[in-house]
């Protein structure tokens, strides 16, 4: 593996973190969704839902803080593909903006 190679999937390893944590998703329309963010990273998420989404979907997501001494993460991302599995969907997400 080259030098480059390896430093990217360092860098990727390090940026993305598994997770299985509870998240609320707001469509355009005001609607909430329950959710399971299964992976973050500084650029994106993967989340598990019971509803399919369109390709470019803007979704605000809120992810619940499990410690006082940290806020709730709260983005507006949006939606880089869909695809069933099992019951639901997996949603590749892009972080647009960070709102807290």
């Amino acid at each position: 593996m080259s030098e480059t190679m390896k430093d990217y999937s360092e860098k990727r390893d390090f940026h993305r973190m598994t997770m299985n944590s509870e998240i609320e998703l707001t469509d355009n329309n005001g609607v909430a969704i329950p959710g399971i963010c299964r992976d973050l990273s500084g650029t994106g998420m993967q989340l598990y839902v019971e509803r399919a989404f369109a390709e470019g979907d803007e979704i605000h997501t809120l992810l619940p803080s499990t410690s006082e001494q940290f806020p709730p993460f709260e983005t507006v991302c949006r939606v880089l593909r869909c695809v069933p599995d099992g019951d639901g969907f997996l949603l590749g997400m892009e972080i647009v903006k960070v709102k807290r």
